[in-house]
């Protein structure tokens, strides 16, 4: 196998894969196009059917990065069910094809409408019925009417302030590396007041226990390294739940380090960890969501094999009349 390509070529990347065929073909080579999944001891390529096509080296030609695979717009609205999921807040109903959320104020994504109604009915919230009828649910709760816009899922309303923009990153758990045997970590199914010490530094309002604990049609892991008792070293949270397409995912959040013990590896342990408990109990795809200016997170994600995927803002209610 050419050696350049091997080398600048990752796993987890989709590639091109051109390699020559045993005698008695009518032609000499043909391409496979797919996601990377080994290079040795043969190289291997999974295909967008699932199938795997495996080469020994000798036989390689080219292996060639492609850009990523364009995402559909179905898959972002699957993917953005799972973890509206797994991060329900502590209310739900839907209303004009939005899911409304809503978690005592505790978070942006636990307070906020997020459109995820089937294709055509999702309604506008610019026509002012549908803006009064979502106002008025959040406003029954003593919160303003804010929209999750996922890429085009919706559109930003005019007018409406907009930011806190989010990098949605995913990966095929097959493709991730986790630990194997024992580790430090442990998971159990609720927070304790040692989980919740380290979790934002103890920085957090009354009801945050009940939305971290939330979960609609799922299973939490609470993830910690240290000993029982004490404040932990590192956390980390995982809520396994299903996306209308079939697939199981794990979703990864408050993913946190003493500020004393980082860069030492335990931010990758807790998230191996955790992927590898969400993979025993049926998950076959992983996500992330992080803030966009927050480079140290994507960067520590991405060598994890987790890619880019797609992206959500916020949008708020202008304080003013009903346009």
């Amino acid at each position: 196998m050419p050696s350049d390509p091997a080398g600048a070529v990752p796993l987890g990347s989709r590639v091109v894969l051109r390699y020559r065929l045993p005698a008695g073909y009518s032609h000499p080579m043909t391409d496979v196009i797919g996601e990377l999944v080994a290079l040795e001891p043969a190289v291997v390529v999974r295909t967008e059917t699932r199938q795997l096509v495996q080469v020994a080296p000798d036989a390689v030609v080219a292996l060639k990065a492609l850009t990523p695979r364009p995402i559909r717009t179905g898959e972002i609205r699957a993917l953005e069910s799972a973890a509206t999921a797994g991060w329900p807040g502590l209310e739900l109903e839907w209303v004009d094809g939005w899911l409304l959320r809503a978690g005592a104020g505790f978070t942006s994504r636990a307070n906020s409408a997020i459109p995820l109604g089937d294709p055509g009915t999702v309604a506008d919230p610019a026509d002012p019925e549908v803006r009064a009828r979502l106002a008025a649910w959040f406003a029954e709760r003593g919160l303003p009417l804010r929209l999750l816009i996922p890429d085009r899922l919706a559109r930003i309303p005019p007018g409406w302030p907009a930011g806190g923009d989010v990098q949605v990153m995913a990966a095929d758990l097959d493709n991730v590396p986790v630990p194997e045997g024992p580790t430090p970590v442990l998971v159990s199914g609720r927070p304790d007041e040692d989980w919740l010490s380290r979790y934002r530094s103890g920085a957090r309002p009354e009801d945050a226990r009940r939305v971290l604990g939330a979960v609609a049609r799922g299973v939490l892991g609470f993830g910690r390294i240290g000993a029982p008792g004490s404040e932990p070293v590192a956390i980390g949270r995982a809520a396994v739940t299903d996306a209308p397409d079939g697939r199981r995912w794990v979703g990864l959040t408050a993913i946190e380090v003493a500020p004393e013990h980082r860069r030492n590896g335990l931010g990758t342990l807790m998230c191996g960890s955790l992927l590898r408990w969400g993979r025993e109990r049926g998950a076959t795809h992983t996500y992330v969501q992080v803030a966009e200016d927050n480079t140290g997170a994507r960067a520590l994600y991405r060598e994890l094999g987790f890619v880019d995927h797609h992206r959500y803002r916020y949008a708020t209610e202008p304080v003013g009349p009903l346009a």
